[in-house]
């Protein structure tokens, strides 16, 4: 009897340990999502904020709205070199950047005397909060690796329920911290995030061989291609910013880098971003325009609506900032009730939709809307705000080449900023000195038809139906090959 036991015991041990290698570490968890959350938290806080800076520094909307251009004009260049970096480099060292940069560009807000000062407390912040995204979905697929699980749904709902919730909960913490602090106080909370990304980073990111160790092969940072990929997304985002005919040269210029880029990707024995690849990923590509065009009306309702409460509807920034939680409520409602199916065509056919009803109630809102319908118009955006970043998330972990996901999953954001560029530019057009109410309902026609040809791009697209599907291979093995 005692030795049944002792063989018992030792079978559980073994399957213990056994079980222990095959989980995900969850060590990795706090430094994955505070460093992935680091930009939806500016991106979303700064939107209570807007309308103080400006009456703190004499500043109409179209100045103002430079605080909103930096971050992702910085940001989109940042992600997929980050990305790249991380896949050469692994994730800790440039986690750790990162969080320091974050900080910094804290402390320079902070302190900012003038609107320009705070711009680049912005641009500074881009590159600080580019680390955190790309390095997670690194360690989610190095994970992946090790466990034998190649379709952790439940790893990527959790990193994207936290950027939602974060993403969120950024107007209504941005307009408690103005009640409180002053919009300066917006700027400040990157200090304390920045050192528990530190403190994070420290002590539970593994230290991991750069790429040219592991494999004894000398690796080669491709920087022409980096600097004309940066050239390129400059004088498209500048003019995207305020696109005038008197600034024809700006697309003539990214023209040129672009062709410049082609040219040099295309023949390096190791690019930055292996175009020979993605135009072999159709699937990938096409996830790629879809984010470009859910990211524009997202972020147009978010800095666009959210102005309007403020100057058209006459909320102040903390009962602005409150307005916005049936879209948080819903949101998480919804990414956590969903987040478990690694399908993504249902989500993102419901997500489209979702906005096109949402943009809808924009066309009836006036300056005296009861505040029952502002609710309303939260919850239903709340909706395809759950849906549609974890679907396109999912989309590019199956979609991507294992070898290249930190570059893959930072072109992703890359796009999602371009549509904040577009949205910044399209807040813009519409409200002249002040948001009112008609340039309202211009950006919700704008939205409307941005949003339609989204569902239209989602329904030809038949590669969608394979992630998630009940075929092994298809949901255990992402969809991209490397091109030979």
């Amino acid at each position: 009897m005692i030795e049944r036991l002792t063989r018992l015991t030792r079978l559980t041990r073994r399957k213990g340990r056994a079980d222990a290698g095959s989980a995900f570490d969850r060590r990795l968890l706090a430094p994955m999502m505070l460093g992935s959350v680091l930009n939806p938290v500016n991106s979303s806080i700064i939107s209570v904020s807007l309308v103080p800076i400006g009456a703190a520094f004499g500043a109409p909307p179209s100045q103002t709205a430079w605080l909103v251009s930096a971050l992702y004009l910085a940001t989109s260049i940042g992600q997929p070199v980050m990305g790249r970096l991380i896949d050469l480099y692994g994730p800790r060292r440039l986690f750790l950047a990162g969080a320091a940069l974050t900080g910094i560009a804290g402390l320079i807000g902070l302190l900012a005397p003038n609107l320009g000062t705070l711009i680049v407390a912005r641009v500074v912040l881009g590159f600080g909060t580019c680390a955190g995204y790309p390095a997670a979905m690194y360690l989610i697929r190095g994970e992946a690796r090790r466990t034998g699980q190649e379709s952790p749904a439940g790893i990527l709902a959790t990193l994207a329920v936290a950027s939602q919730t974060i993403a969120v909960v950024g107007p209504p913490l941005g307009g408690l911290l103005i009640g409180l602090g002053g919009w300066r106080s917006t700027f400040a909370v990157n200090i304390p995030l920045a050192a528990a990304g530190l403190i994070l980073g420290v002590r539970r990111l593994p230290k991991e061989r750069p790429l040219a160790e592991r494999t004894g092969e000398r690796v080669r940072l491709d920087l022409i291609g980096m600097g004309l990929f940066a050239a390129m997304l400059v004088s498209l985002l500048l003019f995207l910013m305020e696109p005038r005919a008197d600034r024809w040269y700006l697309p003539v210029l990214m023209a040129v880098a672009a062709a410049g880029f082609a040219v040099r990707e295309l023949r390096a024995a190791e690019p930055f971003i292996d175009l020979r690849v993605f135009g072999g990923n159709l699937p990938l590509l096409l996830t790629y325009a879809r984010a470009l065009l859910v990211s524009v009306v997202s972020y147009v309702f978010l800095y666009g609506y959210t102005q309007w409460l403020q100057d058209g509807r006459g909320l102040t920034a903390s009962q602005a900032g409150l307005a916005q939680l049936p879209l948080f409520l819903t949101g998480i409602a919804v990414s956590t009730a969903t987040g478990r199916r690694a399908a993504v065509r249902g989500k993102l056919v419901v997500g489209a939709v979702g906005q096109i009803v949402g943009c809808a109630l924009l066309l009836p809102l006036q300056p005296h809307s009861a505040i029952w319908l502002l609710v309303v118009v939260g919850l239903v955006f709340g909706v395809p705000q759950g849906l549609m970043n974890l679907a396109l998330q999912n989309a590019v972990y199956h979609q991507a080449d294992p070898e290249r996901m930190g570059s893959s999953a930072g072109l992703l954001r890359t796009f999602f900023y371009l549509g904040a560029i577009v949205a910044s530019s399209a807040n813009g057009a519409f409200f002249g000195a002040r948001a009112d109410t008609g340039g309202l309902h211009g950006l919700a026609w704008f939205m409307l038809a941005i949003t339609g040809l989204c569902l239209a791009l989602t329904l030809v697209d038949r590669s969608l139906g394979r992630i998630g599907s009940d075929d092994p291979s298809s949901a255990q093995q992402p969809t991209q090959r490397k091109a030979s």
